[in-house]
Parts: structure tokens; sequence; C-alpha cells
């Protein structure tokens, strides 16, 4: 039996995860689960993993929680410093960090100085502080698997060479709800518009970055991270229909592809069960059924954002985080209908230009980055 941290159990990936524990429940055990603030499903999760500790980040619904489950059944941490208590202080082999945005860093951090093994679906903790976790996880000896279905798929089809062997990586996008839809009616578009993803179901954080494409500006910066890539290395290509994750493509010129149809179960089960495979409880791929692959080209006047997730790649330094920042809350302005969808990319692009870029940041740079984008991204919304 290995045992199994899951940060974040309450969202979208955090309830996949526990789908696929559920589904190899004779090897895994769940000992910690976090929560920001929602306390019934957590309770819910509680009642059937029955871990030994929890932290529900929001203390304030501690009394709701506490109501729900087995007098001292659990361990219930609450405040920002619960998850990193959670992580240092329970015996796990491997942890799930599926946290959202910049929140995801101290978790990332703290796993990586324990030495457990990190799959990591929360992008923006190698976005933020690339520079940092990884040199950090060659020196402490901690594994870092990805988890995010790109990433997880580059991962998978670089086993079929050698390191030294690759020649790029291309990232493919669904392109998500305006993949057609005319840039100049762009500013015009709804939430509700934004928000129906064609084919992926996912939060409202991340739905909006998938429509913008900022979700493939992040994945840049962490794919150059993760595999130690160049961002010449790096494509991305427009794919409708989300079958192909992703591929490499090797010096020989052989392109090798992971495939499968649209499901966070598959790259989270392949983290927990790496370097082996079991059994998941999917639907199989019947490629005579889909009939046809579609792949375009981004159009980045259209989808400012993917270029401004190259420059901040190419760049390095500050740029990351403060992209980063400044998206998280333009998005949430977007979702509280204070800004038009257009605007988000603007917004990000206007405070980077602005920000004190640092090339070589320590922790201390990149918190001060992040405070200031958040910061002067809340004053261009007043």
């Amino acid at each position: 039996m290995k045992n199994v941290i899951i940060l974040g159990s309450t969202g979208s990936v955090g309830t996949s995860a526990l789908e696929v524990v559920r589904n190899l429940r004779h090897q895994y055990k769940v000992v910690g689960l976090s929560a920001n603030s929602r306390w019934d499903l957590l309770a819910e999760q509680i009642n059937e993993f029955e871990p030994k500790s929890v932290s529900l980040v929001e203390g304030k619904w501690l009394d709701d929680l506490q109501k729900k489950v087995p007098e001292k059944s659990v361990r219930i941490r609450t405040g920002k410093e619960s998850v990193c208590e959670l992580i240092a202080q329970e015996d796990a082999d491997i942890v799930i960090s599926a946290i959202v945005g910049a929140a995801g860093l101290p978790a990332a951090i703290e796993v990586i100085k324990t030495g457990k093994t990190l799959a990591l679906a929360n992008k923006e903790a190698l976005v933020m502080a690339g520079n940092i976790i990884m040199p950090m996880a060659k020196e402490r000896g901690a594994q870092i698997l990805p988890v995010d279905s790109e990433h997880s798929a580059i991962f998978q089809a670089m086993m079929a060479g050698n390191r030294n062997e690759v020649k790029r990586v291309v990232i493919t996008a669904s392109g998500g709800p305006f993949c057609n839809h005319p840039k100049e009616k762009l500013s015009q578009v709804t939430l509700e518009e934004a928000l129906k993803h064609p084919t992926w179901q996912m939060g409202q954080k991340i739905t909006i970055d998938s429509a913008t494409l900022m979700n493939k500006a992040l994945e840049i910066i962490e794919a150059k991270w993760l595999f130690n890539l160049d961002t010449t290395q790096i494509d991305v290509i427009i794919h409708p229909e989300s079958i192909i994750h992703s591929l490499v493509e090797f010096c020989d010129g052989s392109v090798i592809a992971q495939m499968g149809l649209p499901s966070m179960k598959v790259p989270i089960q392949f983290a927990l069960t790496y370097p082996h495979r079991e059994n998941g409880n999917v639907q199989n791929l019947d490629l005579a059924k889909l009939a046809n692959l579609t792949f375009l080209q981004p159009d980045m006047d259209k989808f400012p954002a993917l270029k401004l997730g190259y420059e901040a790649a190419k760049e390095g330094g500050t740029n990351g985080v403060t992209l980063n920042a400044a998206n998280e809350v333009a998005v949430q302005a977007f979702l509280e209908r204070k800004i038009k969808f257009t605007d988000i990319a603007k917004l990000v692009d206007k405070v980077i230009q602005k920000h004190n870029f640092v090339q070589d940041p320590d922790m201390k740079d990149i918190m001060l980055a992040d405070d200031y984008a958040r910061k002067e991204t809340k004053k261009c919304l007043l």
C-alpha cells in the first residue's frame, strides 16, 4: 500500500484523483486531504476515505465540518499554513497537488523539502518559481511527475528515446469555445459563452484560461522548466478534438503522440502508478468512430495571451510570476463581469511591461513580483 495526500481534493482534478484512488483502492491509501472552503464535499470525502488529517484553509467553516465527521476520527488543521503542516507531518509516498493558482507554490516547495514525490497538477508553481523548484528537487532527490494532461503526454512520449534526442515538443490546445469565433467579435462574448468548453469539464478559472489560451501560455513556461527545454523547442498546435494531448519529435524525425479521450483520470493514474501502468476506469478510444482529427496553427493576434507566454518563457526572470498573478486577478474580474473578455490579456501585458524585472529571482523577489502584479492589476481595474 502507498500513502497518498491529495491537495485541492474538492476541485475538478482533486475529485478525479479520488476516483482513480477509488478504482485502485487495493494499492493506495488516502492519508491526507486539503480544501480551501468546500467543507461539505470535504466532509463526504473524509467519511469515505478516512484520512488521518485534513486541511481546511478557510477556518470559518470548521464547526460545520466537525459536525459532519465522526468525533476524533480525523485531525483537522485550518489556516493558510495548514496545507504545509499537513504535508510535513503526514507519512506519504506521493502528494498530488491540484491546488488552483499561486496558492499551490508553498505546498509544492514543502513537498520537495520533505523528499516526497510530487504529482503536480498546479502548473503555476513552476510558472512562478521553476528556477528554484527544479534545482531544489534535484538537490533533495524529490521526483516531480506531471499531472497536466499535456505535460503527462510529453513525459510519456519522451520515453520513446533518450532526452538528448528530443528535437522539440508540441503542446496541443483545444482552442476553447472561441476557436472559430471572429476576432473582431471577441470583445462581445459573454461569461456564459466563455465557460462553455467544448471538450473538458474544469473549474471556472482554468476554463477561462482555456478560452483565452492563457492556459497554453502557462504550459509553455511549465514545459520549459519541467523538461529543461529552450523556448524554441516548444510549439503549440490547435487540436479541437482533444484526442492527442501532446507530441514529441525526435532528432531522427520520429514523432510520438500520446492519445486518449479527454479525461484527467489517465494522467493522474499514470503519475500514481509510474513507472508501471494499471487497468484504468476510462472509456476506450475508437478512432474509426472519430473519423477525423483536426490541426490548426494558433492565431497569436486573435489570442495574444499565447504570445505573452512565449515572451515570458524566453525572457524568464520574474515575467512568469507577474504574468500568472496579473492573469489571476484579471480572470476574477471577468468572472465578476467587471471587464471584457479581451481585456484579460491587455491587462496582463500592461502589468508585465510596468513591473520591476528581476533576471534571477529568489523567493523574496518572486513574492514581491506576485504582490505587485496583483495590486497593479487591481489598480488598473479602478
